[in-house]
């Protein structure tokens, strides 16, 4: 009987959350994807340091004229996430997902700006663009960025840190290709507020919102494809078996991989098209929805509100920790 991570290839396919080109050659995936934290987690892997000092000693020969240190650091930085996509590109089959500092979500132009910036270096390095999502906080102004960098760019986003269907909703209005609910940190909220740990997979709370998610998209023919994202356990993973998309991380693609299903059982689809058509449809109609639409019923959701702004500041705060190691290996250079 094949394993469970061979069974779940055959109805999804699978993404490796990470930065690590160990786990890639090994997992195989057919797509990847980055944020500051999983790169910020390579940076500091030795068998990666000649990476991380090639993008210095290139950025500060160009720059070399630049008075700004922080001007330098920020191209290196760009340069950094682009290179670490490359080499990702050359072990894997499809596409990777970098993302634009989550430090200008509330920025609209910034993040298009930024975006375009990213998309240039990785054509410089001969990589198309339809290579590469452009990974986005769902915040308005995010998603607003994702709809001109779509629509008049060609570039394909990758929208994060979804916890709720206004996001949701708000995503499949812009248009966008495709979007990553979250699935652990929602369920983390519930431990945290609801003291209650142990969930049936057709009750987990981030399984539930994905899956309200996925069906509507379906019932609708929403284009935009959904990634389930951010995972605790191989149940919640498999509880989503059969979504477009699903990103994980190498530890659980590692226990995926060691495990077989019981009695030599095929694993249980939950989400496919067919299925989705049959379910009961949400009872309210949704317009577009409109910025102050939006922010209202994003405000409704407290946990949705809360794990945003805290994803937001958790990627700041690793992208900071990332500018912190690039400077400490400039001086170390000097």
């Amino acid at each position: 009987m094949a394993t469970i991570l061979e069974q779940l290839r055959q109805h999804t396919t699978i993404v490796a959350d990470t930065g690590d080109f160990g786990s890639l050659e090994k997992y195989k995936p057919t797509d990847a994807t980055t944020n500051p934290s999983l790169i910020l987690a390579a940076a500091n892997m030795k068998q990666y340091a000649h990476i991380i000092d090639d993008i210095i000693d290139k950025c500060r020969e160009k720059d070399s004229s630049a008075l700004d240190e922080q001007a330098i650091i920020d191209d290196i930085m760009d340069n950094l996430f682009v290179a670490f996509g490359e080499e990702i590109l050359k072990i894997i089959p499809g596409r990777v997902s970098t993302e634009v500092d989550a430090r200008v979500s509330f920025d609209r132009d910034a993040q298009i700006n930024k975006a375009r910036h990213l998309i240039g270096l990785y054509e410089k390095r001969g990589i198309t663009k339809d290579r590469i999502l452009i990974k986005l906080s769902s915040t308005w102004e995010g998603i607003q960025a994702a709809k001109e960098l779509e629509e008049k760019h060609g570039i394909h986003c990758n929208m994060t840190l979804i916890f709720s269907f206004a996001q949701a909703l708000a995503c499949a209005d812009a248009q966008v290709t495709l979007i990553s609910p979250f699935v652990g940190r929602i369920y983390d909220w519930y431990i945290e507020k609801k003291g209650k740990r142990d969930y049936e997979v057709d009750e987990d709370p981030g399984v539930v919102s994905v899956t309200r998610i996925y069906n509507y998209y379906k019932q609708h023919n929403i284009k935009t494809v959904v990634m389930g994202a951010s995972f605790r356990n191989t149940k919640q993973i498999l509880g989503l078996s059969g979504c477009d998309l699903l990103t994980i991380s190498p530890k659980l693609l590692e226990e995926l991989a060691e495990q077989k299903s019981p009695d030599n059982e095929p694993i249980k689809v939950y989400l496919n098209k067919d299925q989705a058509a049959q379910k009961s449809k949400d009872k309210k109609k949704y317009e577009k929805l409109d910025e102050k639409t939006f922010r209202w019923m994003l405000n409704e959701d407290e946990m949705a509100h809360d794990k945003l702004s805290d994803g937001i500041r958790k990627f700041a705060i690793d992208a900071k920790k990332l500018e912190e190691l690039v400077r400490a290996r400039m001086q170390q250079k000097k």
